[in-house]
């Protein structure tokens, strides 16, 4: 552990794997909620009267969304089955930037279909939109439309509300999984095994 002037930073050899705020007073504490999220995946009815989720939600990280979420899960799936689906949700937060999965969350509440895998595809478009949008600056932007249009009609007029998008600029984000390990040295194992035995000449059975 490092202790430094404002903030308390724990490692696991050289890498930090957490950082809590220096408190001042005595018998204080301070969570966070992703520490937790495996023994609550495993015991859901403990998330309510948990000590980490106050504190994200004191410190703004459990967001409404995650709150409306949370309630729509309960509404569909019960008090038990609804708050494992959203410390599932919480778990993408490791995978995904925070505010790709609070937008898959508020998607799925307004359409109404309370699924984890279906948060993860909305974040995922989020981020896509995100990326396509950083494609092109206002100025590269404006000069596209000067150039579909000059001599020719509008896009629009083909069709309301018409929209054409190369599909080079359609980019996934990258994949946060680790590589598979290098098996060619198990490679020899798989191998047939040649008889190495023989017989002597003249030597009867």
């Amino acid at each position: 552990m490092k202790l430094r002037a404002n903030e308390l930073w724990i490692y696991d050899g050289r890498h930090v794997v957490a950082r809590h705020p220096r408190l001042t007073r005595r018998y204080t504490f301070h969570d966070i909620l992703d520490h937790y999220l495996e023994i609550l995946l495993v015991k859901p009815g403990a998330f309510a009267g948990a000590s980490a989720p106050a504190q994200a939600r004191a410190e703004g990280r459990f967001t409404k969304t995650h709150e409306a979420f949370w309630a729509a899960a309960k509404r569909k799936c019960g008090e038990r089955e609804g708050t494992r689906l959203l410390i599932e949700v919480l778990l993408l937060h490791r995978q995904l930037p925070a505010h790709a999965v609070i937008a898959g969350m508020a998607t799925v509440v307004r359409i109404g279909s309370i699924r984890t895998d279906l948060v993860a595809i909305e974040a995922r478009k989020a981020i896509e939109d995100t990326d396509e949008s950083d494609l092109h600056t206002p100025d590269e932007a404006a000069d596209d439309d000067e150039a579909a249009t000059d001599g020719h009609e509008p896009a629009e007029s083909a069709g309301e509300g018409a929209k054409v998008i190369s599909l080079h600029t359609r980019r996934l984000p990258a994949d946060a999984r680790p590589a598979l390990p290098d098996m060619s040295k198990y490679d020899r194992l798989l191998l047939p095994v040649k008889n190495t035995t023989s017989t002597r000449k003249g030597t009867s059975a």
